[in-house]
């Protein structure tokens, strides 16, 4: 199989578990993110994957050949992997130029000049060339390392949260170029990030990771309308949790009333949950629809207002976003309706 292959791979530090038992694939072509918070492990999966961390437990393979095991390791240098970094570890005293060139090896030197070339005009910094990395804006840095880790055309593409230090207006602009030049090379790419949108808009498949475990993989789509568990669907953004109990196998009974969920099923008549409610998904009732509540706040984000309203019937207080040019006004009593799709039912967390 062309790609990345990380069959059960387990790490320690000391004492502490970092990685447990760990399968991944990175198929030809395919872009997997690594998501989830600091500290659960990505940034040592990707080392791993790298051959820059002595491997302890299992295997690492890249185009069908073994490249990892314990003591018996193929070079970095020689894993046909291309890396970018969060600090971009540019040279300081080499030119773009001479950054992107470190990457080739005894090739002819026309043949050098020529993908030095093209992945400067592709990633619009030709007019750089010949200029060091320290006069080089944010934005430029990481296109010049996305360069240099390019041009020797890898097989296997490792990038740990290569966006982080950019500001949003660049971060978007950066990506989206990454994106595609990434498109057009088709090499196998493992993405490590913390931030769940870059990880959808970039992503053809996502390992959500927790305590060192892969607890979902899947597009993001998947994820997203899906989450099999309270911590990925979380993960996705902000979230109303009320308090509920289950009873006729796909009823849930909560502070939004009764309401028919496919994803409660599996759950014995009155049995606690928990329903967690995008606050996307709520929106004004019409004709008398929906739960009644007051609202209590409601600010502007983009075209959008971000409302807080307290449910009469319960005393329980949620977040809706609802269009921002609306007529209602702070103490109005509404109607609140549900898209019943996104609510998800997990089982009663214990506080």
């Amino acid at each position: 199989m062309d790609g990345l292959k990380l069959e059960n791979i387990s790490h320690r530090f000391g004492e502490k578990v970092v990685i447990d038992h760990l399968d991944l694939t990175v198929e030809k072509g395919q872009i997997v993110c690594l998501l989830g918070p600091s500290g659960c492990g990505k940034t040592t999966t990707l080392r791993i994957a790298a051959g820059l961390e002595s491997l302890q437990s299992g295997n690492v393979f890249i185009n069908g050949s073994l490249v990892g095991q314990p003591g018996r390791e193929v070079p970095t240098e020689n894993r046909q992997i291309g890396l970018v970094f969060q600090d971009y570890a540019l040279f300081p005293h080499l030119t773009v130029s001479g950054n992107i060139e470190f990457g080739l090896h005894k090739l002819p030197l026309k043949e050098k000049q020529a993908r030095i070339d093209s992945l400067l005009d592709r990633l619009d910094i030709a007019r750089h060339r010949n200029s060091y990395p320290h006069v080089l804006s944010g934005g430029e840095q990481q296109r010049v390392a996305l360069a240099r880790a390019l041009v020797a055309e890898p097989s296997v593409m490792l990038m740990d949260e290569p966006f982080a230090n950019l500001d949003v207006r660049l971060r978007d602009r950066v990506r989206d170029d990454t994106l595609r030049l990434l498109r057009e090379e088709g090499s196998a790419t493992l993405l490590v990030t913390h931030d769940p949108e870059e990880a959808m808009l970039m992503a053809d498949k996502i390992a959500v990771m927790s305590e060192g475990r892969i607890i979902q993989f899947g597009s993001p789509e998947e994820l997203f309308d899906a989450p099999q568990c309270r911590f990925v669907a979380e993960f996705f953004g902000d979230l109303n949790v009320l308090r509920g109990r289950a009873s006729e196998c796909t009823l849930v009974t909560s502070g939004l009333g009764e309401l028919k969920v496919d994803k409660a099923k599996g759950f014995t008549d009155g049995t606690e949950v928990d329903v967690l409610v995008r606050p996307d998904s709520l929106h004004v009732g019409t004709n008398g629809s929906g739960i009644q509540g007051k609202l209590l706040s409601a600010r502007p984000v983009g075209a959008f207002a971000v409302a807080e309203v307290e449910l009469l019937a319960s005393g329980e207080r949620i977040k809706a976003r609802f269009p921002r040019k609306t007529e209602l006004k702070i103490g109005d009593q509404i109607n609140i309706a549900v898209d019943p799709a996104q609510i998800f039912v997990f089982s009663a967390k214990i506080t």
